[in-house]
């Protein structure tokens, strides 16, 4: 056996508070529940889920600070581009 040190990690998932504004419900949700496009703009940038409670889809614009969470969380990103 070698002499090495094993180093033991514990990874932490992250969840994100939601709410969604058809059914007014709030929940949590794991970052695989969650989706984020990137766009040219602030009007073409957002974050969607599904509403756990009701089932209808979600999306929500997402800012600087939202972007910033949601890829330092592991959220799947999609970046959109525009045809010039």
């Amino acid at each position: 056996m070698s002499g090495g040190a094993v180093e033991a990690r514990t990874t932490v998932a992250a969840v994100f508070k939601a709410a969604c504004p058809d059914c007014r419900g709030c929940f949590e949700l794991a970052a695989g529940a969650l989706r984020l496009a990137i766009g040219a703009s602030h009007r073409t940038t957002f974050y969607s889920f599904t509403c756990p409670d009701c089932g209808v889809p979600v999306r929500k614009p997402a800012g600087e600070r939202i972007v910033e969470l949601l890829t330092g969380g592991g959220v799947s990103t999609l970046r959109l581009h525009s045809s010039v």
